[in-house]
């Protein structure tokens, strides 16, 4: 006799169906969750209104004799300047003249700061460029101090505001010859930015400090060491998070890609990393480095150093090598 078991496979595909819809809803609430808290600076939960990982670096690098001296003249010296972004935000920046005797004409630099940071972490560098001669600039990144935005673009839709940046210089000095520098994700606006097309001539050179090769590599990453999730479900949480901000914040993560980026470079870049690093891993240094396309590249890897600490962990080693690079790309 023959066993009907047409009632058994249709409660097994009731039951499969009901778990993959139960999956995909709780994927989805986890993606919307995850989107919230990283790049929605309106939600009260995400990671802008709490402590961040990088508070502790931050302190650091705003705690040494060189700092301390670097934001008083930070303070002192800052200058305000605005403009308004592709999509109608109101930028705003701070301007700094050079900081020596005989300045240097013609000579820009621009300071990009990182996630969840703001200008004045940026005062060492800005302060050893303007020490050089050069007329510095250091941007407040869309959603950060002074800047207009709600949603953060981990460089990607930076990158268009610092061209922006990049073009209110030009606009007021065609002969301008720019350097770029980057800390952490403003090393991936940095990194970004040097690939696109409409990068102008007057931009001589970049320096990164700290980049990802791209934000869902570093995405996943973080989604990792601070979720505690296993790298299948931290990718599948990622990329549902990016079809989430492609609708509200106009890019998919995977669009973001320093990696791909570099591949069109040709400006002369520096690539820095802290071989102790915990926020964003040091592999990703060869990555980005060996997908650089420009003839005339360098990078530094620092023991010891973690996230943005190279500059504090060894000072010496790091200034004699982006100051050799600026000096030696600039013919000054």
């Amino acid at each position: 006799m023959k066993r009907d078991n047409s009632g058994v496979v249709r409660n097994i595909c009731i039951a499969t169906g009901a778990a993959t819809t139960l999956f995909a809803a709780g994927l989805a609430l986890s993606a919307d969750r995850l989107f919230r808290f990283a790049l929605d600076t309106n939600n009260p939960k995400s990671i802008f209104h709490r402590a961040s990982p990088q508070d502790a670096d931050k302190e650091r690098l705003l705690n040494t004799g060189e700092a301390r001296e670097a934001g008083a003249w930070f303070s002192e010296a800052k200058q305000p300047v605005s403009i308004t972004s592709f999509d109608g935000l109101n930028l705003h920046g701070w301007l700094f003249d050079p900081d020596c005797v005989n300045p240097l004409t013609h000579l820009y630099a621009i300071c990009c700061h990182g996630y969840t940071g703001e200008p004045a972490e940026m005062a060492k560098w800005a302060h050893r460029f303007a020490k050089l001669g050069f007329t510095v600039l250091v941007p407040a990144q869309r959603a950060h101090e002074l800047s207009e935005g709600r949603y953060v673009g981990m460089g990607w839709l930076e990158r268009n505001d610092l061209l922006a940046w990049i073009h209110l210089i030009v606009e007021s000095d065609p002969d301008a010859r720019i350097l770029l520098h980057g800390n952490s994700m403003g090393a991936a606006t940095v990194m970004m930015a040097a690939g696109d097309p409409r990068l102008p001539r007057n931009v001589v050179s970049a320096i990164e400090d700290s980049g990802y090769a791209s934000v869902r590599m570093q995405f996943i990453d973080s989604a990792r060491s601070m979720f505690h999730l296993p790298k299948l479900l931290a990718a599948m949480c990622v990329d549902a998070a990016g079809l989430v901000c492609k609708y509200r914040a106009g890019f998919d993560f995977s669009d973001a890609s320093c990696v791909e980026q570099l591949k069109h470079t040709t400006i002369p870049m520096l690539f820095i990393h802290g071989a102790a690093d915990t926020f964003v891993s040091p592999r990703f240094l060869d990555m980005i480095y060996g997908a650089c396309s420009s003839l005339d590249r360098e990078k530094l890897l620092v023991s010891d150093a973690d996230h943005v600490m190279s500059s504090a962990v060894a000072p010496d080693v790091y200034w004699s090598k982006v100051e050799g690079f600026v000096k030696r790309t600039f013919r000054i």
